[in-house]
């Protein structure tokens, strides 16, 4: 039977972010954005505490995603009402594969082994409470997954 864990990352979603240059005492330094980073490091804390003393996840996994972001202070209070009920889309930034990349980059090492194991991805975003809702099911518990020599 499949395992399932589900955990939430409390506040606004966070993309994630791409990796920058700099030029330091004459060398080309590569770096990931401190938001980034910070965010990532969330996701790897909520996840712990949601596997509690479990390792991480040998086999297939099947991954839910609802990411809830902040409905504009400057909407008035129909097309708030609107978008509390799922009315209006959001359709702005943050992109939502760059949202759910942080997830699996945040889970990685701590929920499953590596996130290559994840074969389905069902994601959405949404007006409402900001927090990221993940669900993870465990398609092929206890069963190893083949190794490349």
């Amino acid at each position: 039977m499949p395992d399932t864990i589900k955990f939430t990352i409390p506040g606004e979603p966070v993309a994630k972010g791409r990796a920058r240059a700099l030029v330091r005492k004459g060398r080309i330094a590569h770096y990931t954005p401190k938001k980034t980073v910070q965010y990532e490091s969330l996701v790897r804390l909520v996840a712990q505490q949601a596997m509690s003393e479990k390792l991480p996840a040998e086999g297939a996994i099947s991954l839910i995603i609802r990411a809830f972001l902040s409905i504009p202070k400057s909407w008035n209070f129909k097309k708030r009402e609107a978008a509390v009920i799922g009315a209006i889309a959001h359709t702005q930034r943050p992109d939502l594969d760059n949202i759910v990349k942080a997830i699996k980059d945040g889970a990685n090492g701590v929920a499953w082994r590596d996130d290559s194991q994840v074969i389905h991805v069902q994601a959405s975003k949404q007006y409402g409470m900001p927090r990221v809702e993940v669900e993870m099911t465990i398609a092929l518990s206890g069963m190893p997954t083949p190794h490349k020599k």
